[in-house]
């Protein structure tokens, strides 16, 4: 502009077209300029109103699941309807609560791949894709999962499913840079670390952690430099094996002295963080929780002795030095795999007439703690489901005191709640409003076995411990991968059976002051979707029949349920464009516990396409998807060669490397069962030379021999036969036959 009025000046122009024009230049000059994209600062996170946006996974530094926005409210929540939608393009587990900033929305979806969407319209602005070997979904627990980003300054931060933590620009979607979380000696030895949560923001790094305990590895977090990405430290969550060196810290030589000095170090201990941490920008404390041990069984782990720190704790860090300030062990000795690694909520309440700052969590082992943040002193700890692994907390330590009979050392033992936890992964919240934190419930117990000491051909797996739900062996129970096996029968009865009613789950609004119930409401099916609340006096969640549910924070009160034709597990978000509100939830069915198409979930009803799914005051009613078509043989199976011998060696192999993604029934990786003639002719490239590794099949070469792989295929090929069998004989339904069981 001003190089065209200077232009003008020198040419013959009337002054009063001149001055418009200057007056022109000088209004777009003081126009304010569009804020640079993703940013998030110090001084805006802290703010109490962020504005109509949702700033990080959990919106705000408190990690709360609270918008302050109110134009959706308990009055005028029925007519909330369709916005927009779009498609993610995966089939698999979406976890991850999408981050608004200033109009642009920024979701990770599976293997740590990253979207930047006009959160208006949802067109999509730029795509980074990790492009990761496929090899590194073999290394993924329970899917290859993402459960969000962090956004800071102008740059997006992820955690790649194959250990390595991205910077992106936030307005052209290239990275920045790139660093490697697990290091060479990992890589190099083939450790089976991989990475599932959010990466955490605090003060001036960035910390990630990982998971991998269910298979053998060794806890820890690491923080980089925020703008290169250099590495700044790395905190054990366990001691290593002491014959190999001393330990890093001094706090890994106090943690050593919780382990018994006979404890078996093959498996590296476990306590991987693959999820909750929180930041105070105010105390500069960095929280992390770790998670379950390596191996499950504290007997073969630890003799049964001592508490083995760091496992299943709150462990509060400086985030400029890598120290330990102070830590808390909800479960000493765990033997359940009850987690810590649930989400965090920090906030400031009224107790006995003063105002304490509180960490909250709701981890897997049933009960919430409420502890002093600046100190970690426990101020509360009592179940929000039923419990028998515990006896109560010893008011002198603040220790849980353990229920001998919750041990299943030497026989079967009933145990409440099972492994999938009170929660499992899905986030809780906090309404300041109503004082309430509102949780979602999974009121179950779980048989633990020590396979080691009763072998159980479908269930041996790494660590020698299988659980499994008492309603499992009921077919008309709830059917797990293992669920309808008759054989399992005996165990449960061996337990001792069910002590409460069948399993249920609830959102159970807590009030963490009283240390009570405030209202609980049954919900459908089991692992609910994560929870969001507002200060329209809301609720909002989802559920495995897709159902995206709104209820009156205050009282449970239900005001609206859409059917989205997506089973949902992430927590939804809310975000204000311009006077519009909107609700944004990512649906898709995978991860830990989600891996059979129950017949009563959207995923059985209509598949799993992916989609991220937007709603606003008014909108239209929601594009169901087609439903799904049940499988069925279009021809026989071919009839292969094998023995009994070879089939029933390949079924123990057969649930200890391909059963947890390969679940028999319907489910999100194909059932192997119905496989084609011509993938019968390459099975063993498939499996020994990764001939499917492009499409996140991996490589088992280094675990499996040819002789394994032609007795998994013998397994395979025989159950095909029996299934075609029964299908064709209208015994099956929808291709759920529960495998033969050999002991």
């Amino acid at each position: 502009m001003n190089i065209l009025i200077r232009t003008l000046e020198t040419a013959t122009l009337r002054p009063a077209r001149l001055a418009l024009l200057r007056l022109a230049a000088t209004i777009a000059a003081c126009k304010p300029a569009a804020p640079p994209a993703g940013n998030i600062t110090s001084e805006r996170l802290l703010a109490d109103d962020n504005n109509g946006n949702w700033l990080t996974g959990g919106n705000d530094w408190r990690g709360s699941y609270f918008s302050r926005a109110s134009a959706i409210d308990a009055g005028n929540a029925g007519r909330r309807g369709f916005a927009w939608a779009h498609d993610v393009g995966a089939a698999r587990g979406q976890e991850a609560t999408p981050i608004v900033v200033d109009g642009v929305m920024y979701v990770s979806t599976n293997w740590g791949k990253v979207l930047a969407i006009d959160a208006a319209t949802g067109r999509e602005i730029w795509v980074y894709d990790p492009e990761v070997d496929g090899q590194y979904g073999r290394y993924a627990c329970c899917d290859v999962v993402n459960r969000g980003v962090a956004v800071w300054q102008g740059m997006v931060y992820v955690g790649t499913i194959d250990g390595w933590l991205v910077a992106i620009d936030a307005a052209t979607g290239k990275p920045k840079w790139r660093a490697d979380t697990l290091g060479a000696e990992a890589r190099a030895r083939h450790l089976p670390y991989a990475i599932t949560g959010a990466p955490q923001i605090a003060g001036d790094v960035v910390v990630i952690g990982n998971g991998g305990a269910d298979f053998g590895v060794r806890g820890f977090v690491r923080a980089f430099d925020l703008a290169t990405g250099k590495l700044r430290w790395t905190f054990w969550t366990v001691p290593h094996d002491p014959k190999t060196g001393p330990q890093e810290t001094a706090a890994l030589d106090a943690a050593l002295k919780t382990w018994d000095p006979a404890s078996d170090w093959s498996y590296d201990g476990g306590g991987t963080a693959w999820d909750g941490m929180a930041y105070d920008p105010k105390l500069k404390l960095l929280y992390v929780g770790t998670g379950n041990a390596s191996p499950y069984n504290y007997l073969k782990r630890s003799k049964a002795k001592g508490h083995n720190l760091y496992l299943a704790s709150i462990v509060a860090i400086d985030p400029a030095t890598g120290d330990l300030k102070w830590h808390y062990q909800t479960v000493p000795g765990d033997a359940w795999h009850y987690t810590a690694v649930q989400k965090m909520i920090l906030a400031d309440l009224t107790i006995a007439g003063r105002t304490r700052q509180v960490i909250m969590q709701a981890p897997k082992n049933g009960l919430v703690y409420v502890l002093d943040r600046a100190t970690g002193a426990l101020i509360s700890a009592k179940p929000y489901t039923f419990v028998n692994w515990t006896s109560g907390i010893n008011p002198a330590t603040g220790r849980a005191k353990i229920n001998p009979a919750a041990y299943y050392f030497d026989k079967p033992a009933l145990v409440y709640p099972s492994m999938a936890g009170g929660p499992n992964w899905q986030p809780m919240a906090y309404n300041p409003g109503t004082g309430l934190v509102y949780i979602p419930v999974t009121d179950a117990p779980m048989v633990f076995v020590d396979t080691a000491r009763r072998p159980i051909g479908a269930a041996a797996g790494t660590f020698d411990v299988f659980g499994l739900f008492p309603e499992g062996y009921d077919p008309k129970g709830l059917a797990a991968p293992f669920g309808t096996m008759p054989a399992m029968a005996d165990l449960v009865r061996s337990a001792g059976g069910p002590a409460k009613p069948a399993s249920r789950s609830f959102i159970r609004a807590w009030d963490p002051v009283q240390g009570r119930i405030a209202w609980e409401v049954p919900t459908r099916g089991l692992q609910d979707g994560g929870i969001m609340t507002t200060a329209g006096n809301l609720v909002i969640s989802g559920d495995p029949g897709g159902h995206l549910t709104i209820r009156r924070a205050d009282t449970g009160a239900l005001l609206k349920s859409i059917d989205t034709g997506t089973l949902i597990m992430a927590a939804p978000m809310t975000y204000r464009i311009g006077d519009t509100q909107y609700v944004a939830v990512l649906a898709g069915l995978g991860g830990a516990g989600n891996w059979t198409f129950a017949p009563d979930t959207a995923a059985y009803k209509y598949g799993n396409a992916g989609h991220l799914l937007v709603f606003r005051l008014d909108g239209g009613a929601v594009p169901l998807p087609p439903a799904a078509v049940p499988p069925k043989f279009e021809a026989p199976p071919p009839i292969l060669a094998f023995t009994e011998t070879q089939a029933a060696a390949g079924e123990p192999l057969y649930f200890r490397n391909c059963g947890r993604c390969h679940g028999f029934g319907p489910g999100l990786l194909p059932d192997l069962r119905r496989i084609s003639a011509p993938t019968h002719a390459i099975f063993n490239q498939i499996v020994l030379e990764g001939l499917y590794v492009t499409k996140g099949m991996a490589n088992f070469s280094d675990v499996l021999k040819p002789a394994d792989v032609d007795a998994i295929h013998a397994y395979v090929a025989r159950e095909q036969q029996a299934m075609y069998r029964a299908e064709t004989a209208g015994t099956a339904t929808n291709g759920a036959v529960p495998p033969k069981v050999t002991h």
